[in-house]
């Protein structure tokens, strides 16, 4: 029995090792660089063909076009990079995500993504960041230079922050701490229990509906309560100090909805407390495109790659959804999910929806510039604009297409970051080992 535990806990370092000892984070940018005759995407929807962007001290500095200054002012550079025939992308930005805080799902002790307990306010996911997940490495290769890290559990799940994929420990790492609060909205949905009936003496089963509104309830009495303490209190309370700044808009408050119901009741928080309201999930919005443009609530589309909520919905209506929304006005971001891509299949989806009715400029600000805004850093990134930070992908093609997403440069904040991960590592080693070319 000793010698099985202690071969479990073995098995268990070696899963959940972290450690990659021979890939760093680089260094603050020293030199001034130059990207020359690049296709620069800027992430607004525009493109700029043949141009020069500089960038100094992590910030872009000037956007040349045909010789002519046309943005910023120009600056000489010490370094070179040569973009010609390749394409210049802001960084994407993976805008849900249990990075960092899961390493290998089906083993518990590397999972620090959710706490017990219904309200969970006062929890901050940035303080469990590990900045030295195998996942992380893998994500930058496929122009992933940033993430939403959230928390998970209870009503009241707690603060989320964005984070930059290169650092040398959490800190470093935070590039908007705490800029949200998430909760989830209960299913409120009766299901079928089957035609067998209940066994003499059992429970009744509680009404799912009522059950989600007392809970919805509750959540709406922790933040009037939570607005009271703000005007006058005597003690300290970690919870209500938390969601303040969504009361001021220094927070967004971003609610995990997918079905009608649920987001018509999220729009209730709206209504009440007049927060900035953020859909995540949200598989049937397009339902109710309209009505969320009106309230001006954005959407983060969890997962495109998907079957849809209901029997009778077109097979093909993820793929569609995000066309619908931009046709009705409403502020959307795709992500990825995927407990199997763990989020390298951004780009990709993105790329499904602009062959679902969207311009692969439409597209691609849905995992740039929508995402930015929609997590409150658009005034730092998210496009390629003179004073944002220069966080920026070198791509020897279509970044939204998996056949010519070759990414040859990922830059955080100026720093040209490495490409190396776990997977090229291993690649290279069975390469050496069969004397592969």
């Amino acid at each position: 029995m000793k010698k099985l535990l202690s071969f479990s806990i073995t098995l268990s370092c070696a899963l959940t090792g972290l450690a990659q000892e021979n890939i760093y984070p680089v260094p603050k940018q020293q030199d001034t660089v130059t990207i020359q005759r690049v296709t620069v995407h800027v992430g607004n929807g525009r493109v700029l063909q043949q141009a020069d962007v500089t960038f100094g001290s992590g910030k872009i500095i000037s956007i040349d076009t045909s010789g002519i200054v046309v943005i910023g002012e120009n600056s000489k550079a010490k370094r070179m990079i040569d973009g010609s025939g390749k394409h210049l992308y802001p960084g994407l930005i993976l805008s849900n995500s249990n990075l960092g805080l899961v390493e290998v799902p089906s083993v518990r002790a590397s999972s620090d993504a959710q706490e017990i307990g219904e309200n969970n306010a006062s929890v901050h996911a940035l303080v469990a960041y590990n900045t030295d997940s195998k996942v992380i490495n893998t994500l930058r290769p496929n122009g992933i230079l940033l993430a939403h890290v959230v928390p998970q559990g209870g009503w009241i799940s707690g603060n989320s922050s964005v984070v930059q994929l290169d650092a040398w420990n959490w800190e470093d790492a935070a590039y908007k701490t705490d800029n949200g609060i998430f909760i989830t909205m209960p299913p409120m949905i009766a299901r079928p229990r089957g035609v067998r009936p209940a066994a003499p003496g059992a429970t009744p089963e509680v009404d799912p509906v009522k059950q989600g509104l007392e809970q919805v309830e509750g959540m709406k009495t922790f933040f009037r309560s939570a607005k009271a303490y703000a005007a006058a209190h005597e003690e300290s309370n970690l919870g209500f100090e938390s969601v303040q700044g969504l009361f001021n808009k220094t927070k967004k408050l971003y609610v995990r909805a997918n079905t009608v119901r649920q987001m018509l009741v999220a729009l209730d928080f709206v209504r009440e407390f007049g927060f900035d309201l953020v859909i995540v999930g949200g598989a049937d919005s397009w339902q109710i495109a309209d009505i969320l443009a009106q309230n001006k609530v954005g959407v983060i589309l969890n997962q495109m790659h998907s079957l849809p909520t209901l029997e009778d919905d077109d097979v093909d209506q993820p793929y569609k959804t995000p066309a619908q929304l931009q046709k009705a006005g409403v502020l959307f971001a795709i992500n990825d999910e995927d407990g199997q891509t763990r989020g390298r299949n951004l780009p990709f989806n993105a790329g499904t929806a602009a062959a679902y009715g969207l311009s692969k400029e439409q597209a691609l600000s849905a995992v740039t510039l929508n995402a930015a805004r929609l997590l409150g850093i658009d005034d730092r990134t998210g496009s390629i604009e003179v004073g944002k930070d220069a966080n920026l992908v070198l791509c020897t093609g279509d970044i939204l297409d998996m056949r010519s997403n070759i990414v040859t440069s990922a830059i955080i904040q100026g720093r040209v970051v490495p490409l190396v991960n776990k997977q090229t590592q291993l690649y290279d080693r069975y390469k050496s080992k069969y004397g592969l070319p």
